[in-house]
């Protein structure tokens, strides 16, 4: 099964009124394991970015400026997600946006003809009634590091996301590393530890480690009178 957990910036928050895409991030999964590989880009959204969203995001028009028109990625951005099963949190949004900007484009694309959609948000409210379900939340909650999450950030936040939704619907089999950047965008792959790796060394105590412990333990026995691994047998 193939999985993508996406996120994405805007210039605002309705695509409605003519708010445009300005960046996208995206990890990938291969039967519930990061693979390394990952999707990212800036995009100039040929309008003004409000003011109330860079003191979101961070991302300024002087920034976009050079950067290219969605026109011009949409089709390795397409590729990379078609087929797959797209993890995002609070879908309707992030998909809205997309629908729209394919839109504009010809031919027109429909995210959900090519893409299945799972809504993190949707699952965590299912699971946590009642409680906050925010990305910042859900780390606190499952103990993912987000100390580099000052601002939102597309491939940022799909690297955070990845991690809590894997918690979120039961954990993950395997991790894996790939420092290559082959793959399109401007971030460094994803890192993760490697399921290859060598097996660690096993180091057995030596004689006086085991008669300093046979000593303690003797100590703590005398101390309790009676504990159970004194009833064990040797």
């Amino acid at each position: 099964m193939r999985q993508i957990v996406l996120d994405t910036e805007t210039t605002g928050i309705d695509p409605n009124d003519g708010h445009r895409i300005i960046e996208i991030g995206c990890v990938e999964l291969i039967e519930r394991q990061l693979t390394g590989r990952h999707y990212h880009v800036y995009i100039n959204p040929e309008r003004e970015v409000e003011a109330e969203a860079i003191s979101v995001h961070g991302i300024t028009n002087e920034f976009l400026a050079d950067k290219p028109l969605f026109k011009d990625i949409v089709e390795e951005f397409f590729d990379f997600i078609k087929g797959a099963e797209l993890v995002i949190h609070n879908a309707a949004f992030d998909v809205g946006f997309m629908d729209a900007e394919f839109a504009r484009l010809r031919p027109v694309r429909k995210t959900a003809d090519h893409c299945g959609i799972v809504d993190s948000l949707a699952i965590a409210r299912e699971k946590h009634p009642g409680q906050k379900n925010n990305l910042d939340a859900l780390c606190k909650r499952y103990g993912v590091d987000n100390s580099s999450r000052e601002l939102h950030g597309a491939l940022l936040d799909a690297e955070i996301l990845a991690d809590v939704y894997l918690l979120l619907t039961g954990g993950q089999t395997a991790l894996t590393l790939d420092d290559s950047d082959e793959n399109s965008g401007e971030s460094g792959g994803i890192r993760r530890l490697s399921s290859s790796r060598p097996a660690l060394k096993v180091v057995h105590a030596g004689a006086e480690e085991e008669a300093a412990h046979a000593e303690l333990m003797g100590v703590i026995e005398k101390a309790a009178g009676e504990t159970l691994w004194g009833k064990l047998e040797p």
